[in-house]
């Protein structure tokens, strides 16, 4: 039976080759940016839903 309630998954940070370097208005390391102030979020949640989960 799968974990009604998984820790939450960090995203993948982007390769350096992925950035076009043109000075896009949404550079893919904002998004990862973003992906990743999500996931602290979520984490600290999940943590403070598991306590014990800590170390």
């Amino acid at each position: 039976m799968p974990d009604p309630d998984p820790r939450p998954v960090p995203p993948l940070p982007p390769e350096p080759d992925d950035c076009c370097h043109s000075g896009c208005a949404v550079c893919v390391f904002d998004l990862y940016n973003d992906a990743l102030e999500r996931y602290e979020e979520q984490l600290a949640a999940w943590l403070a839903r598991h306590p014990d989960a800590r170390g």
